[in-house]
Order: C-alpha cells, then sequence, then structure tokens
C-alpha cells in the first residue's frame, strides 16, 4: 500500500483463522499453516522501516552524523521521553530491535509478542527524534573497515565515498564545538530534511489480518514528515602496500564500475563471481593451492551499501595468501549459457524450498527491497536470476561489465605485516600505515600482453549435486516429538526424527567423533587442529561443486573430537557426506601442504589472541576449566615446531579411538540414516566426559593481563559469579534474572555511564557449572578497567534494590514473556535440529528441556528471583575479574620521527610477544579483590565441581 504522505508499507499477514484468533492466547493455526514460506513464531510481530538516507549524505562538516541519528531513534521521544524506554519495553515482552546505517540507507526493525505489537510498539517506533558511544573505536582493529577508508581515500575530490561515516567524538562533538557549530540543531534539520515519508519504506509482519494491518499502518504512519555525483571512478589507479591488524597476506584487486542494481534480473557480477571464485577443479584458485600460494579466494560484489549503490559498484577479487604465495603475488593473472542456466536452476531451487526466516529479518530484507526493486520483485529480486538471453541483452550486459575488469582500471591493494617499517603514510581516521606507488610498467605489459592461458584453467564440469528429487519420504518408524535413539553399537549411537512439520525435501547429518587422544597435551590439540584444516583443504576442491549446489557441510576441531555438520537437498546429501568421510578416512599431508598450514595455524592464533574478547575468553576458561589448553600454550607448543610425522601418528591414533555420536533429521527413513553410523569404529574405551570445573573460594579473585595487540585501546572487563552445578530450575531462574538485568545494565553503564559500546550481562554454562557474568568493552584511552569494575558493582548493587522494589505484576509479566519466548514455534527445522544437536553433543538428551524450562518458569516466584541474587551477588560469592587491558594514550605516543622513543619502546610495533601473558597487579581501590598472578599457582590445589548435566 501507499500512503497519503507517499510511506510505502508491505503488509505480511500470517492469519490462519476466524476472527477469535487476534486473541493473543488462541493462535487459530491449523497443519497447513505451518507449511507457508514466512510463517512466523505464535507471538511474535515483526516490523522494519528503511530510510532511504545514509552515509553519503553527511554535511561536509559534521562526518558521521547519519550513523548518529540511528544511534538517537530508539532512545526515546516526544512522545514517549524516556531514554532506552523502547528498549526497556521489547525487553519486558520478550523483543528485541537493531538499526544499521548503511551508505545510502538506514534501517530499524523490531521484533515483539503480538499482544503489544500494535497499541505499545509501532506506536512507539520509528516517528520522533529525541534529544551514546561509538562503533568506531570497536571497528578501528578491523582489517576490513581499514581496507574500506583507504579505497574512500581514492574517490575523486566531493565525492561522498571518501566521508567518515563512522564518526566520533572528534568529528561530533570536538570539532564542532571549536567551530562553533550547533550538533543539535544540525541533528534536527537533517531529520527534517531526510526522514521523509516518501523516502521511506516500511514492512510489518503479523499474525492479523491484512485488513487489520493496512488500518494500523495508515493511524500510525500517515503522520510521518522530503546531488547526483555521477559514476564513480578512482581517482588514481595504483599498487598499495598495507599494513594490516592481524598477521595475514592478503591480495585485493579491486574494480570500480558503473552502477549495477539496475540489472538485478540478469546480475552480470553475481555470475561472473560464480566464474572468478569457482573453487572446483580448472578454476584459478584451484591452480593457486597446487602451487601453496593461496588459502582462499573471494570474488564479487559483497552487496553492501559501500560496494553498491546508485553511484558505482565495486567488484573486487580478494586472496588469502600464504608466505610463499605473498612473495608471488604478481605471477598470478587474472561465457556460457549451459553455467548461466545451471546458477539459475540451483537459486530456483533453494528459494521454492527455501526455510522460513525469523519475522525480524524477513521485514529488514524486505524494507530494503522495496528501495530496490519495483513491487512484483520485492520477494525474489534479491534472489532470483531471472533471464539469460544469448542473442540480446544478456549477453551484451555481462560482457559489458567483462570488458571493465582490465589491468589498466584496477588498483592492487596488498596487506602483509612484512611490509612495517615501509608505509610512511597513515590514514586519518583508523591509522593504518600504508604506501602508494605505481603500478610497475614491467606488471602492466606483462598484464596486458599476449599471455598464454593456462592450461589448467578451464570451465566448471556439470554440477553432480544438483538434486533433482524433492520427493517426501514415507516414514518408516512411529512419528515422534523428539529424537530417538535407533542405534547404539561398539560404533557409536545415532539418534533420529523424520520431519513432519516442515515437510520440506532436506535434511541435517550431525556427528560428533570424539577421541581421548586430543587433550592429552597442547601439541595433539595443535595437531588435532592442523588435521582437520588440512582435511578442509583436500575437501574444499572436490566438495565445492556440493557447496554451490546448495549442500553445505562444516568442519569443526571441538575440544573432544571433530564436528561433521551437513544440510542441504536429502537427494545427494549422503554423496557429500561419503566424500568427507572418504578423506578423513585416506588422510594425508605433503610437507609443502603441512608447512602452508603450520605456518597459517601459528596466524590464526594470533589474530584470535590480539581480540581483547577473545583473549579475556581464553584466560576465564583456563582459570575454571581443569586440564584445560589455553590458546597461548598452543601459540607456544606450534612456534615450538612441530614434524608431518607427528602429524601422521596423530592421525591414525586418532582415527584408531573413535566414538560416533550422530544426530540425523529431515526427509530421510530411519533405514537410510542408519548408514551414517557404519564408517566409524569402536572407541575402546569410556566417552570422555567434558572438562571439570574449578570451585571458585568464597571471595573475589581479579586477573588482570595486558593486551596482546599492541596498540590497541580496546579493553575488556568481565565480572563472573559462579553458582554451581545446579538443576534445570536453577538455570531456567538465572535466565529470568539476566532477562530482568539486561536493558537496567544497557542504560547504567552504555547510555548513563557511556563506558562503552558492548555492554551485557549473560548466563554462564561452564561444562554445567552454571554462573552469570556482566561484561563491558571499554577504551583505556577513556576509563580504566578498574574504574569499569567499580561502575559494574555500582550497577549490580542499583540492581538489586529495583529488584527489592519489584511487584509481582512485574514478576509476573517477566515470566509471562519468557515464557512465550520458550513457546515460539520454530520457524524452520534448522532452530529444532540446533536445540536436538545441543543435547547430543553435550551428552544431555534432554530433549523436552524446553517444556521443562517452561514448567519450572510457571512455577518461580518473585522471592525466589531476589534470594538467588543476594546469594550469589553477595559478600561472600564465589567472585572471578578478567580484565584485558588495553593500551592507553601514555602508551601510544611514540611518533614515526621519534627514533629514541621507537628505539625504546617496542609497544610502537604493531605485532608484539603472544607467545605468554603478562599479568597486571589489582589495585586496592577494588577492596579485597585478590590479585591472580600466575593461573596454575591460583588453581593448585582447588577442589573440582563433580561432572555435572544440568538435568532435572
Amino acid at each position: 500500500i501507499v500512503l497519503d504522505n507517499g510511506l510505502r508499507a508491505l503488509l505480511i499477514s500470517d492469519y490462519s483463522g476466524p476472527a477469535g484468533s487476534e486473541d493473543e492466547d488462541s493462535d487459530g493455526e491449523d497443519e497447513d499453516s505451518k507449511l507457508t514460506l514466512y510463517s512466523v513464531c505464535v507471538f511474535q510481530s515483526a516490523a522494519a522501516l528503511c530510510v532511504g538516507v545514509g552515509s553519503f549524505s553527511d554535511p561536509s562538516d559534521l562526518p558521521g552524523l547519519a550513523h548518529f541519528l540511528e544511534h538517537m531513534v530508539f532512545m526515546g521521544s516526544e512522545k514517549y521521553p524516556s531514554e532506552n524506554g523502547f528498549d526497556a519495553f521489547l525487553k519486558k515482552h520478550g523483543g528485541s530491535d537493531n538499526a544499521s546505517t548503511d551508505c545510502e540507507r538506514t534501517v530499524f526493525q523490531f521484533d515483539i509478542q503480538r499482544k503489544n505489537f500494535k497499541e505499545r510498539a509501532i506506536d512507539r517506533a520509528f516517528l520522533c527524534l529525541p534529544f551514546c558511544p561509538s562503533e568506531y573505536q570497536l571497528a578501528k582493529p578491523s582489517d576490513s573497515h581499514r581496507k574500506e577508508m583507504l579505497f574512500g581515500g581514492l574517490a575523486k575530490p566531493g565525492h561522498p565515498m571518501g566521508k567518515f561515516c563512522w564518526g566520533n567524538a572528534e568529528t561530533l562533538k570536538h570539532e564542532p564545538k571549536e567551530k562553533k557549530i550547533n550538533v543539535y540543531k544540525r541533528l534536527r534539520a537533517f531529520w527534517k530534511k531526510h526522514y521523509s515519508a516518501h523516502y521511506m519504506t516500511l514492512a510489518v509482519q503479523s499474525k492479523e489480518k491484512l485488513d487489520t494491518l493496512e488500518k494500523w499502518v495508515r493511524e500510525i504512519f500517515t503522520v510521518v514528515i522530503f546531488q547526483s555525483f555521477g559514476v564513480y571512478v578512482f581517482n588514481t589507479v595504483c599498487f598499495f602496500p598495507v599494513v594490516p591488524v592481524r598477521k595475514v597476506h592478503a591480495l585485493n584487486i579491486t574494480w570500480a564500475l558503473p552502477p549495477q542494481e539496475m540489472y538485478y534480473r540478469v546480475k552480470p557480477l553475481h555470475y561472473i563471481s560464480w566464474l572468478i571464485g569457482h573453487e572446483g577443479t580448472g578454476s584459478i584458485l584451484s591452480v593457486l593451492r597446487k602451487k601453496c600460494w593461496a588459502l582462499a579466494l573471494f570474488g564479487g560484489n559483497s552487496e553492501t551499501g559501500f560496494d553498491q549503490n546508485t553511484t558505482y559498484s565495486i567488484f573486487s577479487i580478494s586472496i588469502t595468501l600464504t608466505d610463499e604465495g605473498f612473495q608471488n603475488f604478481y605471477e598470478t593473472r587474472w561465457p556460457e549459457q549451459r553455467m548461466y542456466e545451471e546458477i539459475q536452476k540451483i537459486e530456483a531451487n533453494e528459494f521454492h524450498y527455501q526455510e522460513q526466516i525469523d519475522p525480524i529479518e524477513y521485514v529488514e530484507d524486505i524494507c530494503e527491497n522495496m528501495q530496490l526493486f519495483p513491487k512484483e520483485d520485492f520477494l525474489t529480486g534479491d534472489q532470483l536470476m531471472f533471464e539469460f538471453d544469448p542473442e540480446v541483452s544478456s549477453t551484451l550486459v555481462i560482457s559489458g561489465a567483462l570488458s571493465l575488469l582490465t589491468p589498466e582500471k584496477a588498483n592492487l591493494m596488498l596487506l602483509s605485516p612484512e611490509h612495517e617499517g615501509q608505509c610512511p603514510l597513515r590514514e586519518k581516521w583508523f591509522g593504518t600505515q600504508y604506501s602508494v606507488e605505481d603500478i610497475q610498467q614491467e606488471w602492466m605489459e606483462q598484464w596486458t600482453g599476449n599471455l598464454k592461458l593456462n592450461s589448467e584453467l578451464t570451465l566448471p564440469a556439470e554440477n553432480k549435486f544438483i538434486a533433482t528429487d524433492f520427493t517426501l519420504k514415507p516414514s518408516d518408524c512411529p512419528d515422534t516429538e523428539f529424537p530417538v535413539r535407533i542405534a547404539d553399537s561398539e560404533r557409536g549411537c545415532l539418534w533420529y526424527k523424520k520431519d513432519n512439520k516442515f515437510k520440506i525435501p532436506k535434511a541435517y547429518i550431525r556427528f560428533h567423533l570424539i577421541s581421548p587422544v586430543i587433550q592429552q597435551s597442547a601439541k595433539n590439540v595443535v595437531l588435532f587442529d592442523l588435521l582437520v584444516n588440512i582435511l578442509g583443504h583436500h575437501l574444499a576442491e572436490p566438495a565445492y561443486e556440493a557447496d554451490v549446489a546448495q549442500l553445505e557441510y562444516k568442519l569443526t576441531a571441538g575440544e573432544h573430537g571433530l564436528v561433521i555438520k551437513v544440510k542441504g537437498f536429502n537427494h545427494k546429501l549422503a554423496l557429500l557426506f561419503h566424500l568427507i568421510i572418504d578423506h578423513l578416512t585416506d588422510f594425508s599431508a605433503s610437507p609443502d601442504v603441512f608447512s602452508m598450514f603450520t605456518e597459517q595455524l601459528k596466524k590464526t592464533y594470533f589474530n584470535i589472541l590480539i581480540k581483547p574478547e577473545k583473549l579475556g575468553k581464553d584466560v576465564r576458561l583456563l582459570i575454571l576449566e581443569h586440564s584445560r589448553w589455553s590458546m597461548v600454550e598452543k601459540y607456544q607448543a606450534l612456534t615450538d615446531g612441530l614434524t608431518t610425522d607427528e602429524l601422521m601418528d596423530f592421525s591414525r591414533n586418532f582415527r584408531a579411538e573413535l566414538y560416533a555420536e550422530g544426530l540425523v533429521q529431515g526427509n530421510l527413513s530411519s533405514a537410510d540414516s542408519e548408514q551414517f553410523l557404519q564408517y566409524f569404529s569402536k572407541l575402546p574405551a569410556e566417552v570422555p566426559v567434558m572438562f571439570r570445573v574449578v570451585e571458585l573460594p568464597l571471595k573475589h579473585h581479579i586477573c588482570k593481563v595486558k593486551s596482546l595487540s599492541k596498540g590497541d585501546a580496546n579493553s575488556e572487563v568481565t565480572v563472573y559469579y559462579q553458582s554451581g552445578p545446579k538443576l534445570l530450575r536453577e538455570h531456567t531462574l538465572m535466565e529470568l534474572l539476566v532477562m530482568h538485568m539486561e536493558e537496567p545494565c544497557f542504560d547504567f553503564l552504555r547510555t548513563k555511564e557511556t563506558l562503552g559500546y558492548h555492554v551485557y550481562p549473560t548466563c554462564r554454562n561452564t561444562s554445567g557449572v552454571l554462573g552469570f557474568s556482566v561484561t563491558v568493552e571499554t577504551q583505556a584511552t577513556k576509563f580504566n578497567t578498574e574504574l569499569v569494575e567499580l561502575k559494574i558493582e555500582e550497577f549490580l548493587a542499583s540492581f538489586g534494590e529495583t529488584l527489592n522494589s519489584l511487584s509481582e505484576e512485574a514478576f509476573s509479566t517477566q515470566v509471562t514473556a519468557l515464557v512465550k519466548l520458550k513457546e515460539c514455534e520454530d520457524t524452520h527445522l534448522g532452530e529444532e535440529v540446533d536445540r536436538n544437536w545441543a543435547e547430543v553433543v553435550t551428552q544431555q538428551f534432554v530433549f523436552d528441556r524446553l517444556n521443562r524450562e517452561i514448567e519450572a518458569l510457571k512455577k518461580m516466584t518473585r522471592a525466589e528471583l531476589i534470594s538467588w541474587f543476594k546469594e550469589h551477588q553477595g559478600q561472600n560469592s564465589r567472585k572471578l575479574s578478567v580484565h584485558v587491558v588495553g593500551f592507553g594514550a601514555e602508551e601510544k605516543d611514540c611518533e614515526a620521527g621519534d627514533e629514541k622513543q621507537e628505539k625504546e619502546d617496542s609497544s610502537c610495533s604493531t605485532y608484539g610477544e603472544v607467545s605468554k601473558l603478562t599479568f597486571l597487579p589489582a589495585s586496592p581501590r577494588i577492596a579485597g579483590a585478590v590479585a591472580i598472578m600466575d593461573i596454575s599457582a591460583f588453581i593448585e590445589g582447588l577442589p573440582l565441581f563433580p561432572y555435572h548435566k544440568i538435568v532435572e
């Protein structure tokens, strides 16, 4: 529908019953309604609003204004002035919200229980601007964001691509103050100019009739209050050596093309990316892998606002290089109707049989599509390839795009830590070190000359993994609500459930191949990581066609075994599973491949350790979990040196002692499913249990470690309260507590104290031992971690008072919201599989856990909640604080020209030592805290909780 003010709205009704079904307690569903493509959770409704304005419209003197405005919209309004009031309302009624700013669009979305959707939710959102910390600091260590900012600098003067779209305190506070700019006034003016109904598209999804939804939208949204840049080209075409944050070698070849959005029915860049990014036999990546030069290759357009908008479209080839590939990068050089029709068929199959999407995600996608496509293609414009006419326009569109992908129009960006000390330039906002060089004449002559095409490069062969049989299999065993064990032998056990609810021709196969040899030493854990990485490398080429045909597989090195996940159309799924197991059975590693992945794994460990949130988790679990091998120990074992023979010995030992636990769910019979278990051999020992957990003393311990990312100001503080091995009922009570805590925690620590962008409480289930924590990610240049901890304690004290004054009505409302969330029907088969798999992989097998939790919630009392919080957060609590301390301003004062300081202070280097932790003492300001200066010494002699499963 189009409102009188110009706003376009798409109304999505999942109504399926008589008028009485509009009562929240009567969903009016019948079995057929569950088969609709976009069925929603019984109680959840969702809305999303897209405004056709983004960072490209920022005023030149206020970079980041559009992003700042996005953050303000949900913070209150003239009608509902309370800060965080909307967020608090959503949390109270089981909902959520989010927003994002792109180059030319800004999207707001929320979901909530259906009964509160119209009167108290839509009416609060989107309409009036009120008058927070930014993601900018968190984005600084991201190489992808740094790359975008560098590319922005290549734009012609005046093009919005060069704008600093994030915004920070410098651009939105300090500089405007110096220039006497009234940011509040300019923000209001920006809102009035751009947040106009004519620029807006709205998508609303709920279980009401379409007439009801239309009435609501017309009532509420009728009150909503109205430069061309030409085709973008790079200002210069150059070669850019860049120093990345992570340890990685990567080559990015980038072209700026005229806008391609109008060709969405042909999708020329999508087609070209299939050919360039193909990973099967005869592909570019296949040739590079054989040389051990590359690990991954992506070719195409990401379809973000930065990559595709009304002024240009980016096409890029990104190659993750090995050390040898980095040395030889300049040697890499860079259609047919059958291929196009094959892609069409694959994507049409996937669209026709796609699983349902959560309402909040669906309305977000659709309201953006409404800005891009005519109404007949709102649902399909971004997914289907509509036409290929070899005689007319289609080939012209594709060949036209191909003709622009020439060496003369390409920019090359080479990221490598080896460039450190050789890049004198620094990008203004993110501080990225880089240099600009002309592309060498001999390279250009080589690339543009009559080079002979590599004989190993070929077009992909016909894909044998494309499904053609979509029939639904009859069940060969009684239908059950939960999985049943259909096999339990010396090889392992298998759980099975036939899908009789969603009725799609797809299936999920999951196996956990458990072996006791993995955790015997840090070296074995590293060898296992190597085995899984090399196995994935060997599978990449033969299994790529399956991936193209929408059969997905994932190999994960779990703590106790290899996790194999396979899903997709069941017709050819067994073919893919057998391929994986055959490669595992015949595992081998050549010296070149072993060397390549040893170096790559060092980079992987390093890149994990330099992230404060990952390091904080590693330290916390190293303290809590007995006999755990830390990431630092794994890094040290890897740098000490490993051999190919050691890997092969490990792989034989691993395969000799396997126990398989599996789950098969979907459109497969039980007889078909049992075949998957036949591959595995017997484990001549008991199945290993999960880690045992240390029982913390009844006092406050604090472990402070220095960040391993030199020069990164991001810090993280996690305050953890251990409860102990508990029953399911107490886990549910803790969930309720955290649900009560979420909004006040956000309001106190982020909105009012402005400590950081990421602020959250969470439940912790550490190998069966319960606890809860509060985490704040902050910046060392603004706050020290001990101040943050004191503020967390201040929040918890104030929350305790809030909890004491909690009314029975408010308590009951929150219980009802959590019950409704747990009662929500799964929107697609994958949700049900994930829940069942969690029971199998943790060996708990409580498949009716949700039902038990709902029953526990209905019996819970306000007094129990208050008592539990007081008991676990009081003076005698088992409390552990983990601080990862970023680098403060005083540690970053080394300037490029200050040679003496550079010589004396190694913190100027991007890459530091990550093979050991630097422990810091605790300040007396945190009263009673005992510093942990040596983790091994601290946990030695502490009692261990018995191994525990959270069941009744």
